[in-house]
């Protein structure tokens, strides 16, 4: 099950369905599935202060994932915060459409609670080419 939430913004998720459903194959892709994925979407300020109250970050982003999985056979488990201002912000300084840049950042979360990493410059390399590769599903 995948749900989307907000918390100090108002915010819908263009087509909720077909995003959905998206997500839940590249979920499939990876070799697992969806068991209960929560997105929460907040402004800047919300996701700073989570940054650093749980990772001691006191940085702007524009996702947190948190991995609530108990069993790694059991799907993916998670929560996964994205800040709407940021994404409007890296959409805009990129030049693409909001809704295209979202999605990137949706993917990049499920990436990361299916094992990818973006802490090294390779590891950030494989993540980029993994969530074009899925962005590409989703047209």
């Amino acid at each position: 099950m995948i749900r989307f939430f907000t918390e100090d913004v108002e915010f819908a998720v263009p087509f909720p369905q077909k995003t959905r459903k998206w997500l839940k194959v590249v979920a499939e892709a990876e070799g697992t599935s969806v068991a209960e994925l929560n997105y929460i979407f907040c402004s800047d300020e919300y996701l700073h202060q989570i940054n650093v109250e749980y990772l001691d970050h006191d940085t702007y982003t524009d996702i947190i994932t948190f991995d609530n999985s108990e069993d790694e056979n059991a799907g993916l488990t998670g929560d996964i915060f994205v800040s709407v201002e940021r994404v409007t912000d890296n959409a805009r300084s990129l030049g693409i459409p909001f809704v295209d840049e979202l999605a990137r950042v949706l993917v990049h979360g499920i990436l990361h609670l299916c094992g990818y990493k973006d802490k090294s410059d390779e590891e950030e390399k494989a993540m980029r080419e993994r969530e074009s590769h899925y962005l590409l599903l989703r047209k």
